[in-house]
């Protein structure tokens, strides 16, 4: 079993910073690319950033010079550091990964989401 969780959600102001992390676990043989996704109750699921096994990101227009996705391939962990927060920003922020449980079987999996509230 592979399991995706996210933390680090929350309560933040207009021009704040959140960072979140998601953790994958269980029988992982090869963590491909990941990414996080959002979703509010009037929009579909929507893209936010991702980033490759070898570090190549790539960013919605929303996210580009406000939000950095990174990883950390030795924790099986991606990040989503997000600053200038906007209203606009508050939804169900989700992880997703690309995981090769054994060679040449390869599955994505997403995470449970975590809630992020911009308000003032």
């Amino acid at each position: 079993q592979v399991q995706l969780v996210e933390s680090g959600g929350g309560l933040v102001q207009p021009g704040g910073s959140l960072r979140l992390s998601c953790a994958a676990s269980g029988s992982i043989f090869r963590l491909n690319a990941m990414g996080w996704y959002r979703q509010t109750p009037e929009k579909q699921r929507e893209l936010v950033a991702t980033i490759t096994s070898g570090g190549s990101t790539a960013y919605a227009n929303s996210a580009k010079d406000r939000f950095t996705i990174s990883r950390d391939n030795a924790k099986n962990t991606v990040y989503l550091q997000m600053n200038s927060l906007k209203f606009e920003d508050t939804a169900v922020y989700y992880c997703k990964a690309d995981i090769e449980i054994r060679i040449g079987s390869s599955w994505n999996y997403w995470g449970q989401g975590t809630q992020v509230t911009v308000s003032s």
